[in-house]
Formats: structure tokens, sequence, C-alpha cells
């Protein structure tokens, strides 16, 4: 299944849900996410201006795309975290840089359905993986 077709079955899933029921969606996504060695939690992986501590760590795949890790020290912010790397995980670093993350999230609408503390971390989540894709670009 490609990410984008997983995404949608995400978002369909997510539309069913009630507010605590869309929680657990999230927090199940976050325990889904490849483990990060506590090693690559440092202060250069960090996302600044997330209320909880977001690592975010590319690796790059033999043929040059990106692979992800990530992880957070609060279970949602942890999903929040999965469903964006679901936007670009694994693709090339133009492709990543071309990518309409943000109109990839908007269906869920996580604005609304979560606090301003859970969500005031996104942008910077997206802009750290844009700016990563730059660099290998």
């Amino acid at each position: 299944m490609t990410e984008a077709a997983r995404l949608t079955d995400i978002l369909e899933e997510y539309e069913f849900l009630d507010g605590d029921d869309r929680y657990r969606l999230l927090i199940d996504l976050g325990r889904g996410l490849e483990p990060m060695p506590d090693a690559l939690k440092t202060d250069a992986t960090l996302v600044r201006g997330c209320s909880a501590s977001v690592w975010v760590y590319p690796t790059v795949l033999d043929d040059g795309r990106l692979h992800f890790l990530a992880d957070s020290n609060a279970a949602i912010t942890k999903g929040i975290i999965a469903l964006v790397l679901l936007t670009v995980q694994d693709r090339a670093p133009a492709e990543i840089r071309a990518a309409d993350i943000e109109g990839a999230l908007a269906p869920f609408d996580l604005r609304n359905q979560l606090s301003s503390n859970r969500t005031q971390g996104i942008p910077n989540m997206i802009a750290l993986i844009r700016s990563t894709a730059e660099r290998y670009a």
C-alpha cells in the first residue's frame, strides 16, 4: 500500500470517529513509528517550537530517497509527527520539496480537533522536513 493510500485509509477512519477515538487513532499511529535510538535524540534533531519534545532524523536510502526517524515524549504529538511523515516518507528530496504537506493534512482539521498546544509545532515539523529535503536535493 502506498503512503498516499494509507493516508486516505487513515482519514476515512478518522472522519468516522469522535474526539476521544481520534486521539486514540493518533496515539496508535505514533506507536507504529519505527523506533528512534536515544542517541539520535539530540539538540540538533529537536524540532523547535513544539510544546512537547519532537525529534526528527533523516537518513538517505541507497537510491537517494529520504527516510525519517521521529519520536516525541508525548503520545499524541508522536501520532501527529507520524501523520506528517506519511506524506513524505521514503520520497525523493525533490518530491518532498514539492509536496503539499499542509494540503494532505488539511482534511484532518487538526487545528480544530486538538488543542493549540498540540498543533503549534506542526508548521515547524513541516519546515524542518522541507529544509532537510532542500539540503539533500
